[in-house]
């Protein structure tokens, strides 16, 4: 008998979950899903326009190279040819201070030193004044301090940093770089969640410095290993969204419904009604895909503790990408961040396309990326493309000078696009996860549990396909 599996949620984890169901139904097993999303495309905030020779990534442009998963999916989809690797030989990162940008000293890893060459850039940095210079050196000296000063429970991001360098350091690159990530306040988010191994080095360690160096020193043991993995960034040749269309073109036209909404989701026998416009139908099993606020809403009247362990905060991103076909001066590297707060920009940050990926513009063009977060997205969320691209380009030139008029713009609004991971997360997603397993045929997919990045969201989605096919093996 064939098991069919309701898909609530058509982003790049429910399609994940529906290609890799539909490749093992191809490869025999007795089962078939419908995925219901509620906008009229498949995909989420994984998108990639492509026009005149640009390719523009209108959400996430790539993924971090360490972590397999969409690698290994792009792979099998056929699209190892178009794996691109991003341009680390002239990679740099700035930070707006004082009206200027400022170029982050070489050999970091986030806020963290790689190691204790890395000093001597931090020594030789204009970004940092002499007692955060000092701080760093310092770390190194403190490891059983730090040790000892470990919680017992899990703390802030800006407590965990300001813990081992100091304030200025947290305020000047620890937060831009994970507003950049997460658009989220680190005096809120976990540290545990989302910086896991620098936790494990400190309890290893105690100085995160000494940490680092020694994991550098097994890493350069294991380079000959690790083909291609020296890049931090890694994307497609034809963008992000090629891994969405390439795993679409393999999933049967007919388990897919766009525009229909779920309305409701509820346990009967051993199996779960769904609910839409269109009418109920009955599914075997759930794959809770939908935005963490639609899911929560959808499981509430199931358990309601599951639903309250699921009220995670989230903020909004808003992206103008500008297309410039004539000659643009940038400074060189990848782009720049702009700290929380700041009164110099509205901006999170900007990144310059064709300088952090080869193949992103034709011969002689540019790409220049603008990036809103926290407050200043959530109020553009309501203004027309054109209202926040004039916003957008202002405030790319407050920070670049003049630029040219763009050949081309993109603007896209995610709203609540990005969960918070709170001081917590980690217990309270083990008790939601406990609790959805109690409840059977069920899984929560998507960025508000164990993961944002690509890599997360693929390993979770293909996972869940694989134990619901296990759990109902073919007769």
């Amino acid at each position: 008998m064939t098991k069919r599996v309701a898909i609530v949620g058509g982003g790049i984890a429910g399609v994940t979950a529906a290609w890799q169901l539909a490749r093992m139904a191809a490869e025999g097993a007795a089962v078939e899903a419908v995925v219901f999303e509620a906008s009229e495309r498949l995909g989420g905030i994984v998108e990639t326009v492509r026009r005149d020779g640009f390719v523009i990534e209108c959400g996430p442009d790539g993924w971090v190279t360490d972590k397999p998963w969409a690698r290994e999916l792009a792979g099998e989809l056929g699209l190892t040819a178009e794996i691109i690797s991003s341009n680390d030989a002239t990679r740099k990162t700035y930070v707006l201070q004082d009206g200027k940008l400022v170029v982050m000293p070489d050999g970091m890893r986030m806020m963290v030193p790689k190691g204790m060459a890395a000093l001597d850039g931090i020594d030789a940095s204009p970004l940092f004044s002499a007692e955060a210079k000092t701080a760093f050196r310092a770390e190194v000296g403190r490891a059983e301090e730090l040790k000892a000063s470990i919680p017992i429970g899990d703390e802030s991001v800006a407590s965990f940093v300001a813990r081992h360098f100091g304030m200025e350091v947290l305020e000047k690159i620890g937060a831009p770089l994970l507003g950049g990530v997460f658009g989220g306040d680190v005096t809120k988010l976990s540290v545990r969640a989302v910086m896991g191994p620098f936790v494990k080095l400190e309890r290893e360690f105690g100085s995160l410095v000494l940490g680092m160096e020694r994991s550098s020193e097994l890493a350069n043991q294991r380079v000959s290993e690790l083909a291609g993995a020296a890049a931090l960034f890694t994307s497609l040749r034809g963008g992000s969204g090629a891994l969405v269309e390439r795993m679409v073109e393999e999933i049967p036209s007919e388990w897919v419904r766009l525009e229909c909404p779920v309305a409701g989701v509820a346990k009967k026998g051993d199996g779960w009604m769904v609910s839409t416009a269109g009418g109920t139908q009955q599914f075997g099993a759930v794959m809770m895909a939908a935005p963490v606020d639609v899911a929560r809403r959808l499981i509430a009247p199931s358990d309601e503790r599951a639903a309250a362990l699921m009220e995670i905060e989230a903020t909004s991103a808003v992206v103008a990408a500008f297309a410039f076909a004539g000659p643009l001066e940038l400074p060189p590297g990848f782009g720049f961040l702009v700290p929380p707060g700041s009164q110099e920009s509205r901006l999170l940050a900007g990144t310059f396309v064709d300088q952090k990926y080869p193949a992103r513009v034709p011969k002689g063009g540019r790409l220049v990326r603008a990036f809103f977060g926290g407050k200043a997205a959530d109020e553009l969320l309501g203004a027309g493309d054109e209202e926040i691209a004039g916003l957008a380009m202002a405030e790319l030139q407050r920070v670049l000078g003049r630029l040219p008029a763009p050949v081309m713009t993109v603007v896209r609004r995610w709203p609540r696009a990005l969960p918070q991971y709170a001081v917590g997360h980690l217990e309270r997603m083990a008790e939601l996860f406990a609790r959805v397993e109690a409840m059977g045929g069920i899984w929560l997919l998507g960025n508000g549990y164990r993961g944002v990045g690509l890599p997360d969201l693929v390993r979770d989605a293909r996972a869940a396909a694989r134990e619901f096919v296990a759990a109902h093996p073919s007769r």
